[in-house]
């Protein structure tokens, strides 16, 4: 790792009288995949939000490879060079690969590039050891797995330094789950920074370098993948733990205590 990419400072964000994040900070390195988990309204789906640009933070600063900035709508994030796989993939499944991956920004000034378009599809799936018979392939004839390829594959189109996975594995099956793993390594060895959101502790235990506790929308734990237990990660996430956050190299300082109670000072 590098240096940090992608740093947050007491993001908060409420919506009237609810506070969906409160406080939360974060940190991404290059080449480090960052696990964001936590339990159903914990603040996930809210911070990959304000990171992709959909929702604006009410408080806090977001610094981008140094620098402070604003993500006031996905142009934004877009720009910075942060990418976002959602969970329904927004694939047309009429649609063969190349126009899944060019949907929207596709190739030459006057009428379609379909040669470049073939050649830089190929490019982003060799890029990412993809498994696709072929970049003509209806999306309807992919399996589960070698869709979420495609969609990974669409985020590398414009070279971005962060991206943001949400529940990659999600309703796959163990053979598929593994391809996707295997591509969200593949991101890390090019020096991106991959924050990854999943229920899946062991997906988590595979993959992640960092794993970020969310509980109702607090912080509630930063630890070294490799030296937490699946135990310890689903304590701080049911709160039956005590977790301070982790210091500036992102290693744990978790203290399992088996009270219930949030984050020490």
């Amino acid at each position: 790792m590098s240096g940090t990419v992608l740093s947050l400072r007491g993001i908060t964000k409420t919506f009237g009288a609810v506070a969906a994040l409160t406080a939360i900070d974060l940190d991404v390195r290059r080449g480090e995949v960052v696990a964001v988990v936590g339990d159903n309204g914990a603040g996930k789906s809210t911070l990959v939000k304000i990171l992709s640009g959909v929702h604006a933070a009410t408080e806090g600063t977001i610094t981008f490879e140094g620098r402070q900035v604003t993500i006031a709508g996905p142009a934004d994030a877009h720009a910075l060079g942060i990418a976002t796989v959602f969970q329904d993939l927004a694939l047309c499944e009429n649609l063969n690969v190349i126009e899944n991956l060019f949907l929207g920004q596709e190739l030459g000034p006057y009428r379609l590039d379909d040669v470049a378009m073939e050649v830089r599809s190929w490019e982003l799936l060799r890029q990412l050891s993809a498994k696709i018979p072929s970049v003509r392939t209806p999306i309807a004839s992919l399996s589960g797995g070698q869709r979420q390829t495609v969609a990974i594959a669409r985020s590398l189109l414009a070279d971005p330094k962060v991206v943001i996975l949400d529940e990659p594995t999600a309703a796959l099956g163990v053979a598929q789950t593994a391809e996707v793993l295997g591509l969200i390594r593949r991101l890390r060895e090019q020096g991106l920074g991959v924050i990854m959101i999943s229920h899946n502790m062991a997906d988590v235990k595979a993959v992640a370098d960092t794993v970020a506790v969310l509980r109702l929308g607090r912080n509630n734990g930063v630890f070294a993948a490799d030296e937490v237990s699946e135990e310890e990660i689903v304590a701080a996430i049911t709160g039956a733990t005590q977790n301070a956050i982790g210091n500036a190299s992102g290693n744990a300082i978790g203290n399992v205590s088996g009270n219930t109670g949030g984050l020490r000072s």
